[in-house]
């Protein structure tokens, strides 16, 4: 038996990130680039307005007011979209709408609010300095600038800039297939009536929708029966997705032969114990080369395993730098006791009050209760030598629900 930390550096060094693809910039919102963007030219390309206005000459506007405006002849519209045709000469200015380049000569642009159109000429009413109301030529980017460097997360602002750009796909990191398989007699699927004597497989649907949540793609094998043929069957065929995901069968009882199979179907094991609670029974290892957990069969159990080993793991096969969770300090409302040597991940309900996170457990925290798990937003982090913590002492917690993430805070960690 290793400790969580151990397994967690035993998983990580053993994974890379998969190849890069091409996709549409709307595909590659929240996906890890994989390429430098260098832009091409400058961003705006040319000088131009930053309001509906009048360009003009600034030296031409000098002692303008309200009371005695500077009047101007108007020589040209130039609406967003077209080219100046006319140069400014003394005395002179062009009608010009916001994001239009200026013509030769301008050097400021006067709002419209601050003039009085007459005829051809025009009225001004405030004495405009050089460079008023311009958006200068790359003062947004410079071309042969490198603007999104690889390894960065795409968000809205992301797919604007490489829009801007002239880039219409990008290169990023590929979203892991992820095989899932649930073991064991005693399962049905969802949609078979169950007996006395059977369950539901919550757990294929509780493990794909995490696989889904963490943005890879999730291949459903469905359930195996505890049988060596069905096993090594569903194992081969299951080396054809990038990350194998099982969940039962990693005990020490008579049936649970996943850990054997795993070995017969070419598994190279790195251990199948980690000092937690729930999630003890965890086997990793790998098959033909393709990553593969056993994961255990209760379904707390399951989705705790998943959360500390598998989520990081697809995280960094997508190339993202950070892989976990957000963890804040938060304080007991309840005393909590556990076991020495085993790091325990108690489901909790954390709350925001007054400046301050608070957490309490939600309840019975039996590895079979799912409704633990429905119930949290965070797990309260206990470390293996301490067995006693009393109310009102500080816990680190990690969030489950990004709500509730208050980043301004000293608690964020």
């Amino acid at each position: 038996m290793i400790s969580v930390d151990e397994a967690l550096k035993t998983i990580l060094d053993t994974i890379v990130p998969l190849p890069v693809e091409k996709v549409n910039i709307l595909a590659a919102l929240g996906r890890v680039l994989g390429e430098d963007i260098v832009a091409p030219r400058h961003l705006p390309p040319t000088n131009n307005s930053s309001m509906d206005g009048y360009a003009v000459r600034a030296r031409d506007t000098g002692g303008a007011k309200s009371t005695s405006p500077v009047i101007l002849n108007v020589i040209e519209d130039i609406p967003a979209g077209t080219v100046p045709q006319k140069a400014l000469a003394a005395g002179q200015a062009s009608r010009i709408m916001t994001g239009a380049p200026l013509p030769e000569g301008a050097d400021a642009v006067v709002r419209m609010e601050d003039t009085q159109p007459d005829g051809r000429q025009v009225h001004i009413h405030v004495e405009a300095r050089q460079g008023l109301d311009i958006r200068l030529a790359g003062e947004d980017v410079r071309e042969g600038e490198t603007v999104i460097f690889s390894g960065s997360v795409i968000r809205p602002a992301e797919v604007g800039m490489l829009a801007a750009l002239g880039r219409s796909f990008v290169s990023v990191y590929q979203r892991p297939v992820v095989a899932i398989l649930a073991t064991g007699d005693e399962l049905v699927d969802i949609d078979e009536p169950p007996s006395s004597w059977k369950i539901i497989s919550s757990n294929s649907y509780a493990t794909a929708a995490q696989v889904i949540e963490s943005g890879a793609t999730v291949l459903q094998l469905g359930i195996v029966k505890d049988r060596r043929e069905s096993l090594i069957e569903k194992f081969r065929a299951a080396t054809r997705a990038d990350l194998i995901i099982s969940s039962g069968g990693v005990s020490v009882g008579d049936y649970d032969l996943v850990k054997d199979i795993m070995k017969e179907v070419g598994n190279a094991m790195q251990f199948w114990q980690v000092a937690m609670r729930p999630g003890k029974p965890l086997a990793f290892g790998s098959i033909q080369g393709v990553p593969v957990f056993g994961l255990p069969g209760n379904p707390v159990s399951s989705m705790i395993s998943f959360e500390q080993f598998v989520r990081p793991t697809i995280l960094k096969m997508m190339g993202h730098k950070n892989l976990y969770r957000k963890m804040i300090r938060a304080t007991l409302e309840q005393d909590l006791a556990k076991r020495e040597g085993m790091r325990y991940f108690m489901r909790g309900q954390v709350r925001w009050e007054a400046g301050r996170y608070y957490v309490r457990s939600t309840g019975e925290q039996g590895s079979g209760i799912l409704k633990s798990m429905v119930r949290a937003n965070g797990l309260i982090v206990l470390p293996e030598q301490t067995t006693s913590f009393r109310k009102g002492e500080e816990v680190l917690v990690q969030l489950l629900d990004r709500s509730m993430e208050q980043t301004d805070h000293p608690d964020y960690v």
